[in-house]
């Protein structure tokens, strides 16, 4: 009866998250992802030692289902693949904290709510670590009630590989770790500390990369305001606006105040302590990264969509806690309408992010530039274009692309370099026309540096000034004057 319940879940998991899954413009850091992934093996290391070192655990999954597929509704499925094996995982994990019944509730709440189907919907690694934090945080709990070195090593490895996925899953991680200070020590076994130290140690080039490297890839997030934080705990609880987000709140509510405010003993230390994980799971990465934001902003909404396993887990305790079915059934009912209410908005139209319309912009350049010289003011700025290339004119020839350009192959430093606008004076002035292509053009303070940089160069050279709008991208072409007769 459960196995049905369980697999009849996925299935409306599973047509939830592919209805219209190439429908959504492939926007900007999907089609990075893409062309990081298609690197040699040489290169492939290099940018993500060099840059690209989040998310690598994706980029390798991903070199592999490239070579099945490129179309982008096919590379997002990957993404639901990942997704749909959370449901099983996050049912195993309710199981095992308090009974099945729970187990099914939160797959429910996790199939239908919309956060989790925009993000099994995007070709970046938020699936992939929601998978994983569900899975270091089963075999976190087995190794607690049922010490054994498979367990322990399965709590290693899918810890690390979490990491590997997103390093802000290294938050749950710690999240764990402090759990352990609200569980009777007569109840910790002596290897967990083993499991710390191992997970540390297979951690360490994250640890290398962040040092090394700094936030200097994270520095255009900006810090949160308090209307950003709200949003943000109504797009978890599933986008249906404050009515969802109440419910959520009462029903996290009706899990946690009978336990905390009963008299703690050493027969209730296990069942006090599952409801300090769940809830150290759900606030502690958020809060610490909120709070680090004060100094230096890093917090990002969609980066902590890997405690929304732990926000089901709480409400489904919740609605558990109504014994009965003729109260259970509508109770639930109201969540799964309200989620549903927002699945549907979200495919309306996206709740976090403005795509930026690089799918119509590269369409244009291929159909207007032929033998013209193609710009673009950031390196990654090449990245969409090379990749709607590949889908819309992959065998003709191409406008010759003067920035980024380090040879007739993609290397890493096409990801990377800095323009030298020495020689790219000279490299366009072997041109009629050239295209400079703006991504990020909407900015506080006008154009980025660079991109007031190469207009000035230009137009120098090219009086001819036009200009191309799409959403996210602005298009330039300058042009010398025709030859008179």
């Amino acid at each position: 009866m459960e196995l049905s319940a369980l697999a009849l879940i996925i299935a409306i998991a599973a047509a939830l998250r592919f209805y219209l899954l190439g429908a959504k413009i492939f926007w900007f850091d999907e089609c990075v992802g893409v062309e990081i992934a298609r690197l040699d093996w040489f290169n492939f290391a290099r940018i993500l030692w060099r840059r690209e070192a989040n998310m690598s655990l994706y980029y390798l999954f991903l070199r592999f289902w490239l070579c099945l597929g490129d179309t982008p509704a096919f590379i997002r499925s990957l993404s639901v693949i990942f997704a749909l094996a959370t449901i099983p995982a996050l049912y195993l994990l309710g199981r095992r904290l308090f009974d099945s019944r729970t187990g099914l509730i939160a797959a429910v709440l996790l199939a239908w709510n919309a956060y989790h189907i925009r993000y099994s919907q995007e070709a970046r690694s938020y699936a992939l670590t929601v998978l994983l934090c569900v899975l270091s945080s089963l075999f976190f709990v087995e190794s607690l009630e049922n010490p054994s070195r498979r367990a322990r090593l399965a709590h290693v490895l899918t810890s690390s590989l979490a990491v590997y996925a997103h390093f802000f899953a290294a938050l749950l991680i710690l999240a764990q770790y402090l759990s352990l200070h609200f569980l009777e020590p007569t109840k910790i076994p002596e290897h967990i500390r083993k499991s710390w130290r191992r997970i540390a140690l297979g951690v360490v080039p994250v640890a290398i990369f962040v040092v090394t490297t700094g936030t200097g890839p994270l520095s255009w997030i900006k810090r949160p305001s308090l209307r950003e934080l709200w949003g943000f705990a109504s797009h978890l609880a599933g986008n249906g606006g404050p009515p969802l987000l109440i419910a959520s709140v009462i029903a996290c509510g009706a899990a946690l105040f009978p336990v905390f405010r009963s008299k703690p003993t050493p027969q209730s230390s296990w069942n006090r302590w599952r409801y300090w994980f769940l809830t150290l799971w759900l606030f502690f990465p958020v809060l610490a990264t909120v709070a680090v934001s004060f100094a230096r902003p890093l917090f990002l909404a969609r980066y902590f969509v890997l405690c929304l396993p732990a926000l089901n887990l709480l409400v489904a305790a919740g609605l558990a806690r109504l014994r009965s079915l003729w109260l259970l059934t509508p109770a639930l009912l109201i969540f799964v309408v309200l989620s549903l209410r927002g699945t549907v908005s979200y495919y309306e139209h996206d709740f976090d992010l403005r795509r930026d319309n690089w799918a119509d912009a590269s369409q244009f350049l291929l159909s207007n530039a032929h033998g013209d010289a193609i710009v673009f003011d950031i390196a990654m700025g090449r990245m969409p274009y090379e990749y709607y290339r590949s889908l819309l004119n992959p065998g003709s020839a191409r406008p010759a692309v003067l920035y980024p350009n380090h040879g007739a192959q993609m290397t890493f430093l096409d990801f990377v370099g800095k323009p030298d606008y020495a020689q790219l004076k000279h490299s366009t002035s072997q041109y009629p026309r050239v295209w400079l292509v703006l991504s990020y053009v909407e900015t506080p303070s006008g154009l980025e540096p660079n991109a007031s940089s190469m207009v000035a160069l230009l137009r120098t050279e090219y009086p001819g000034y036009e200009e191309y709008h799409f959403i996210g991208v602005d298009v330039c072409l300058f042009a010398k004057p025709e030859p008179g007769p």
